[in-house]
Formats: C-alpha cells, sequence, structure tokens
C-alpha cells in the first residue's frame, strides 16, 4: 500500500462539467475570496500539467529520504553493517520518522506562507537547497547510529517542506479544475516509477557497497540525495504558465491562521476520508517483519529484497492506469466500493510462498488487487479538501500514514517476533483492510456521486 487523500458545501464547481469555482456561500466565508470561474482547461493544457507535475512525482520518489535509492540502502546498512536486531531498526524507523508525525504543521505551514513571494515553487527553490546542504554535510560525517539519526531527522523535515507544496498544489489543481481523478492516477503511476527504480537500484546497491567500508557506503549514499535534491531547487525556478496561470489564490491574504483551523476542525468531509486513509496504511507486517520474513526465513537477498518490492509496487501501475480510464465513466463511489473489495484479500497470497522464487512470482499480482483502491483513497482526498487549505489535509494525511504505519510496524514486529510466524502479519493486514467496507458509509454521498470532470450538483 503506497508511497507515494451526506450532504456537503460545494468546494469546487459551478457552470458546465470541468468548469471550477466558489459558490457565494464560499466566497463569504471567513478566510476565503472569491474570484472568477476559470474557463475550461484545453486538453492540451491539462496533459502540460500533468507532464509538469509528474516531473516532480518523480524527483521527490528519488530523493526522499525514506524512499528506496536512500532509505532501503540505509536499513540495510543498520541490519548489515551495524547488525541491529528487527526491533531495533524498527525503532530507528520510529523515530526517524519523528517529524512525519507532524506533517499536518507543514502542510498548514504551506497554505499561509508565501515564501520569496514564490508560493509552492518558494517551498521548493528554498527546501531543495537546504536538503542538498545537508546530504553533502553528513556525506563527510562518520557513520554511527546516532549521525544517521540526526541526518534523517533534518532532512526529513526539509523534505516535508517540499512535500508540502507538491501535494497542495496538486490538490488545489484537482479541485479547481474537477480533474482529481485524473491527477490521483498520474500520482500514483507517475510516483511509483521512481519508486520501482530506487528499490531495484537500492538493493544492488546495498549489494555492492556490501564489501565497502561502512564510511564508503554512507558516504555514496548521501552524495547522490544531494544531487536530486539540487535538481529538486532548480525545478523550482522553472514557472511554465500552462500550471501556474491557472492556480488562483483560495485564501484571503488577510484571513488569520486561528480562523482557518476552526474551518479546517468543521469541515466535516476530511474525516472519513482521513479514517480510510489510517486504515488503508495500517499495515502490521508490511515493513520490518516482512523484509525479515523474507531475509531470514526465505533467504533473500538484498537485491531480491528489492526487487520484491520494485514488483510489489509495478503491480498497481496497470490498476493506476484503469482507475484513470474509469474515473470518467463511472462514480467515484462505485470505484471505492469495488477497489476496497477486491483490495480486501491481497495479501492472502503470502500464505502460500515457501521460498525466493514464489515470493517473485506473487508480488506483482498483490500490488495489482489494491491498486484501484489506492488510487480511489487519493482521489477522495482530493475531493474531501477544503478551499484554500488543501496542503493541510494532504500532508494530515501523510502523517497518518508516518504514524500509524510506523505503528502498524511495530505491531507486526511484536506478532512476528512472538509467534516466529508471518501469518499472523497476513491475518492483521486482511481485517485493516476489511475494516474500510463500513468505513465508506461515512463519506458524504454527493462527494462521491460523479465522475471526474463533473460538476457536483
Amino acid at each position: 500500500m503506497l508511497q507515494l487523500v451526506s450532504a456537503i458545501r460545494p468546494v469546487t464547481r459551478a457552470g458546465p462539467a470541468g468548469v471550477a469555482g466558489l459558490t457565494i456561500a464560499e466566497a463569504i466565508e471567513p478566510g476565503l475570496v472569491a474570484s472568477a470561474i476559470p474557463a475550461q482547461l484545453p486538453s492540451a493544457t491539462r496533459r502540460r500539467i500533468m507532464f509538469y507535475l509528474a516531473g516532480l512525482f518523480v524527483l521527490l520518489g528519488f530523493g526522499a529520504p525514506t524512499g528506496g535509492l536512500i532509505g532501503l540502502p540505509i536499513s540495510f546498512f543498520l541490519k548489515n553493517k551495524l547488525h541491529l536486531m528487527a526491533h531495533q531498526v524498527a525503532v530507528f524507523a520510529l523515530i526517524s520518522h519523528t517529524p512525519m508525525y507532524l506533517a499536518f504543521a507543514f502542510g498548514f505551514a504551506r497554505d499561509i506562507w508565501n515564501p520569496l513571494g514564490m508560493r509552492d515553487r518558494g517551498f521548493m527553490v528554498i527546501f531543495g537547497a537546504v536538503s542538498t546542504g545537508i546530504y553533502l554535510f553528513f556525506a563527510f560525517t562518520p557513520a554511527t547510529y546516532g549521525s544517521l539519526l540526526v541526518a534523517s531527522l533534518l532532512l526529513m523535515t526539509a523534505f516535508l517542506f517540499i512535500e508540502s507544496a507538491v501535494r497542495g498544489l496538486t490538490s488545489t489543481i484537482g479541485q479547481q479544475h474537477v480533474m482529481s481523478g485524473q491527477l490521483s492516477a498520474v500520482w500514483n503511476t507517475v510516483a511509483s516509477l521512481p519508486g520501482i527504480a530506487s528499490l531495484v537500484a537500492g538493493g544492488l546497491l546495498s549489494d555492492l557497497l556490501e564489501s565497502r567500508g561502512a564510511a564508503v557506503a554512507a558516504r555514496t549514499l548521501f552524495l547522490v540525495g544531494a544531487g536530486l535534491m539540487a535538481a529538486v531547487a532548480v525545478y523550482g525556478l522553472w514557472k511554465p504558465p500552462s500550471v501556474f496561470d491557472n492556480v488562483r489564490s483560495e485564501r484571503d491574504s488577510g484571513a488569520r491562521p486561528l480562523a482557518d483551523l476552526v474551518r479546517l476542525a468543521r469541515h466535516w468531509p476530511i474525516y472519513p476520508a482521513l479514517l480510510i486513509w489510517l486504515l488503508w496504511q495500517f499495515v502490521p507486517g508490511l515493513g520490518t517483519p516482512l523484509q525479515y520474513f523474507l531475509q531470514n526465513t526465505l533467504h533473500a537477498t538484498d537485491a531480491q529484497f528489492g526487487q520484491w518490492w520494485a514488483l510489489y509496487l509495478g503491480g498497481y501501475i496497470p490498476a493506476y492506469l484503469l482507475f484513470g480510464a474509469l474515473c470518467h465513466r463511472f462514480p467515484l463511489k462505485a470505484l471505492l466500493f469495488w477497489g476496497t473489495v477486491i483490495a480486501v484479500p491481497m495479501m492472502l497470497p503470502v500464505l502460500f510462498i515457501h521460498n525466493v522464487i514464489g515470493a517473485l512470482l506473487f508480488a506483482a499480482p498483490m500490488g495489482l488487487l489494491g491498486g484501484v483502491a489506492t488510487a480511489a483513497y487519493v482521489d477522495l482526498m482530493i475531493r474531501s479538501c477544503p478551499p484554500g487549505l488543501q496542503g493541510s489535509v494532504l500532508m494530515a494525511a501523510a502523517g497518518l500514514f508516518a504514524i500509524d504505519g510506523q505503528f502498524g510496524n511495530l505491531l507486526g514486529t511484536a506478532l512476528f517476533d512472538h509467534f516466529h510466524n508471518f501469518t499472523v502479519c497476513v491475518a492483521a493486514m486482511t481485517l485493516t483492510n476489511a475494516l474500510i467496507l463500513p468505513a465508506l458509509l461515512l463519506v458524504p454521498k454527493r462527494l462521491v456521486a460523479t465522475a471526474d470532470g463533473q460538476a457536483p450538483a
């Protein structure tokens, strides 16, 4: 599950399908500004927007401190070079993700702050440069448990400012131009590609560095990360008109942060969406227990473990593309329900795995079962955002991903260590998937009653 969102007051609508604008109620609500209803975007403009965002998704997918290219080798470094036990690796991950638990704050900062007068691009430029400096500093710092932990915390903090800008920008465009389904499909598909490549390269890089000293291995990883984040800072300097001329401000410059927080807290649609996301990301077994099951029980190499994840994430891609085609034809309500039904048993094939080859064969089909559900949940998250506070909601989802994902990992590790059997973890993951079905009943009906590109009634 990924890496990497009843009656409801409409958030973007009015006019013909594909045209978005503020309702009168929204225009007079404190903290919001009224603006002219934009013309429907031509197909060519939409394609240029998607290409621009795709470039960002690729760079962030490779450069994320928790991503496969950086995060996976560090995990192996802790296990193989520092000889940590499973629960110790899980604790490291829990602590290093601390900034993610506060992800909402980064999203809220994105919604109310305009760095360098460049808004989302300002976050990319400033914190892309900051991340580059952090990577370079730790590239020449002795690699210890403490230094790796401090580096992870600092890099995660800087990275979250960038991620909040990209998530907020994507959600804003999706709402204002009624293309949340298209952007969800593009977001999930494109973000998967660097994830897959990173996992393969990360596993191979770990094997390559296994014969070298710890200092050389750590320096190589950090220098790679520095180059990637420097590219993000340069990307932020680019301002294509097709993208930024079609993004209008929805927040009054004189609005008070406290009023924005109150408006966000009163926006009911975000709660069912976040609950569903919480259940979807609570996977007690897909982290550290899976690594130790594949490597210690099935004797997979570092490269094979990376390949398993690459195949698993690759299995999602056909389902993402299918969602991109179906979201124009069917209301989101149907895609949410059937996507969840198909995803409930997605972890059960693990019960039939007895060797590394079997694990690799089952990886892609398992991912395929979860793809439509993932894209539908992101579409729902985008539709649920209150105007002008998209960054807050999307980063709240990222925070939930970190919190319940890490605690789910700890629970799965405890189950695995106690029973010495991965089957218990599979049962726990299947149960959390099944709990999403009753949670769907809480979603406001008008929010999911239309297909992508259709303005709600």
